[in-house]
């Protein structure tokens, strides 16, 4: 949940705000109760706002609250100047919400300010409804995890292990335009300390590791491409990043991995895939979301997918369009965290429906992709993409779909059966998805986030692309 400032703003007369005080308080109260019963932290203004002083002293007080976003709230007519007063002295998003109580000119109140704060430029979202109301509250919400799952990004360090991959150029960002945009910076790190460091990694632990993973997922050892010995090299590889990411403090990352590692290593799919699990054989953990291909856009747009959902990410190739059934085989090598198998807390759940298979050709390393067919639910889907130099979020509904067993061994032996799969209907016409998405490379979380991700994209000052079949 969020961190919300809410200060009521007030009329300048002193006899007019002596007579709405207890109005415009017993208001404030309202809303800030049913924003903690939402869950969210509320730090409320120590006073009204009834004067000039008071507005730019009130503002900066929730302002060192360091709060996601600022809830400036009308009750009744309020001097617009106040207003400007209190917006200049916060630098958090701003949400004007009026009061729809008829007894007091609220509404006229918030446009009044709204109007002002248009001439000047400062961007806020206006709501609208009684103080009590579910509705006004989740509106209230939608925009403030939007603006925290913003402010996050900035001043965050994204890890990116090996460089561009591949010639993949959609995978590649301008870390200049990073931190004037997002405010993130981007650690180079070479993919040589990954090996390094893996050699030296505590072997009982990975040890240990395989033998649970043993246990739950399914293994197919081959005596060649897949053997204890290569699995245990590839759990000692997350032990090692997972030992650099502490040491370097980095807040999200990304991994080149082809083609070096997957020529000469292992294949980075068993490590990607539990550094973006909630779990490990040490039980619960934070998701450290990790971009395979060292994909920097990917990478940006999970970690601002994950800070709204607090779920694990999906990331994955649009691999085929299904023409017959209308649905896409969202498929990648090994990537998909487990927890996407069963969407489960337990990962025993997961992992019963997880096959660990030998890589294919493509990877001569060899290791273990890790393999599962993506739970049925509905999914948001989207990506941070560029059009000439300039950032958009390219955004659309779906539902992840899962058949009978004939039927989904039948679709993924059409393309590759020891990879991940999600079998995808999206909200968008085949012709207009194929001709307009900007990566080959897309990203998903459970359930309908769209009006956050749409609040983020306004606060992020990046075009939305929005597709829909209505």
């Amino acid at each position: 949940m969020a961190r919300i400032g809410v200060l009521s703003i007030s009329d300048g007369r002193d006899h007019v705000h002596a007579r709405n005080a207890g109005f415009i308080q017993s208001k404030q109260d309202t809303l800030v109760r049913s924003l903690r019963a939402a869950g969210h932290q509320v730090i409320e203004g120590d006073d009204l706002v009834a004067t000039n002083t008071a507005a730019t002293s009130v503002a900066r007080q929730v302002a060192a609250a360091d709060v996601d976003v600022t809830i400036f709230s009308y009750a009744v007519w309020s001097f617009p100047h106040f207003t400007m007063l209190a917006a200049d002295a916060t630098r958090s998003p701003l949400i004007l919400v009026a009061s729809t109580d008829p007894t007091e000119p609220g509404l006229v109140g918030m446009l009044a300010a709204g109007g002002a704060l248009d001439q000047i430029g400062r961007a806020h979202t206006r709501l609208w409804g009684a103080p009590d109301d579910a509705e006004l509250a989740a509106r209230v919400g939608t925009q403030a995890l939007a603006a925290a799952a913003v402010a996050s990004l900035r001043g965050s360090t994204f890890g990116r292990f090996g460089g561009r991959p591949m010639g993949m150029n959609t995978a590649v960002a301008n870390t200049d335009q990073w931190m004037r945009k997002f405010g993130v910076d981007v650690e180079e790190i070479d993919q040589y300390e990954l090996v390094l460091r893996a050699e030296s990694a505590d072997a009982a632990e990975a040890a240990g590791a395989r033998e649970w993973l043993e246990r739950l997922a399914t293994v197919h050892y081959d005596g060649d491409k897949l053997t204890p010995e290569l699995l245990e090299r590839q759990l000692r590889s997350y032990l090692a990043i997972r030992d650099i990411i502490a040491e370097r403090k980095l807040d999200f990352s990304g991994i080149k991995g082809q083609p070096e590692l997957t020529e000469h290593f292992a294949t980075m799919d068993v490590t990607e895939a539990f550094l973006n699990d909630p779990y490990d054989w040490n039980g619960p953990k934070a998701v450290h979301v990790t971009a395979t291909e060292a994909d920097m856009d990917g990478a940006l747009t999970m970690q601002l997918m994950h800070k709204i959902s607090g779920t694990p990410v999906l990331f994955a190739d649009v691999r085929h369009y299904h023409a017959d059934r209308d649905i896409w085989d969202l498929c990648n090598s090994g990537q998909h965290a487990t927890w996407f198998a069963a969407r489960s807390a337990d990962p025993a759940e997961n992992l019963a429906k997880v096959n660990l298979y030998p890589e294919v050709f493509f990877f001569p390393a060899g290791g273990a992709s890790v393999q599962h067919i993506a739970a049925p639910g509905q999914m948001t889907l989207g990506r941070l993409t560029r059009l000439d130099g300039e950032y958009r979020l390219q955004l659309m509904l779906g539902e992840f779909e899962s058949y009978d067993d004939a039927t989904n061994d039948a679709l993924i032996r059409q393309s590759t059966p020891q990879w991940p799969h999600a079998f995808a209907r999206l909200d968008v016409p085949g012709p207009v998805f194929l001709s307009n998405f900007g990566a080959n490379h897309i990203h998903a979380i459970p359930g309908d986030r769209r009006a956050e991700l749409r609040a983020a994209a306004a606060l992020l000052g990046v075009r939305l692309d929005e597709w829909t079949r209505g």
